[in-house]
């Protein structure tokens, strides 16, 4: 199947960089919010770690739906916690490690359920840190995002993880931010008062196999849309606004290495910053790499700003960071959208 084809040529691709996969072996993980696309990736990389190498990895997979899980991973042996991660989480057994990627980063959910986001990402998270408080857990990873930086006062070229601007509490979008800010400060406060350890990683703008492109509301996701299902690709704004996208096997592989070899209590951004695109010309370049299908690029601009959008303009991220670690991106734009494209050929999973 090309689906699996590809999935399996990413996981050699995250399990070729220099990462202490040993650490893994004969371990228990913990996976919050498996259904989403880099969590899923993850789930599918413990899977190639006992099925190619041995590693016993007794895999626990968080979710809300499990009938879509079971479609995902139905040739892994895991097990499954069906539940909200804003419920008590009890887990029979040791829990070595806990990747916590439970939680809503889509403008569409930001509009319909913005409490919900809230809760996924506060108690959600301390219902994670207390389950690793309980169980010992060698490390929590807790999967943040840019927007954590807001508006810094006088930007310099690329933000560094000690930067941080403000937010504006009272717009509709900063259900998300705000919360994921929370969350960075609940694993901070487990640390202190606990002894929990964790690591975070801000992430930035990832896409790949696997991702929603149902009714979403990302930009990548809505583009990708289009180009699956044939319909020219439709900007809502001028597309003056710039963007950098991250391959999601690109992105797992520094979430592990940060998981495996990051230093505790630290933060590592992850983003790929070698091809910044303005929306305009990154339409343009998806419609460039398949010109069979003859589409175009069409704007469809709305008379009003859209506040489930963030405002703030984006500043570059510094990945040095993980890249001391001996992380780097090795998926460019047209190889990654072309990969994500082709998987959704054979079966149509929207």
């Amino acid at each position: 199947m090309i689906q699996e084809k590809i999935w399996m040529e990413d996981l050699k691709t995250i399990y070729s960089q220099k990462i202490s996969w040993k650490k893994l072996k004969n371990k228990s993980v913990l996976v919050t919010g498996a259904n989403g696309m880099l969590a899923a990736y993850v789930v599918y990389m413990l899977w190639y770690l006992n099925e190619c190498y041995g590693y016993h990895i007794r895999i626990l997979v968080l979710v809300r739906n499990r009938e879509e899980a079971e479609k995902k991973f139905h040739f892994i042996d895991c097990e499954y916690l069906v539940q909200d991660v804003c419920q008590e989480l009890v887990v029979a057994g040791p829990v070595d490690y806990i990747l916590h990627g439970a939680g809503n980063a889509s403008p569409k959910a930001i509009g319909s359920d913005p409490v919900g986001i809230i809760r996924a990402n506060t108690v959600g998270t301390m219902n994670v840190m207390e389950l690793a408080r309980k169980k010992g857990t060698k490390k929590v990873l807790y999967l943040s995002t840019r927007e954590v930086y807001g508006k810094l006062s006088a930007p310099r070229g690329y933000l560094e993880e000690g930067d941080m601007g403000v937010l504006e509490c009272h717009e509709k979008r900063a259900c998300y931010p705000e919360s994921k800010r929370m969350g960075e400060t609940i694993c901070c406060s487990y640390r202190a008062q606990f002894g929990v350890p964790y690591t975070i990683v801000r992430i930035a703008h990832a896409y790949g196999p696997g991702m929603k492109i149902r009714e979403d509301g990302r930009i990548m996701a809505d583009l990708i849309s289009d180009l699956v299902n044939d319909r020219n690709l439709v900007l809502k704004s001028n597309g003056t606004e710039e963007r950098a996208f991250c391959y999601g096997a690109d992105a797992v592989a520094g979430m592990f290495l940060a998981l495996l070899d990051g230093a505790e209590g630290e933060i590592y951004n992850i983003a790929n910053e070698s091809e910044p695109l303005l929306l305009k010309d990154l339409a343009q370049k998806l419609v460039s790499f398949f010109p069979e299908k003859h589409l175009k690029v069409v704007f469809e601009i709305p008379k009003e700003r859209n506040e489930l959008y963030s405002a703030i303009g984006r500043t570059r991220m510094d990945t040095g960071k993980l890249s001391s670690l001996g992380w780097e991106c090795r998926v460019n734009l047209e190889e990654g959208v072309k990969r994500t494209i082709e998987s959704f050929c054979e079966k149509n999973n929207e």
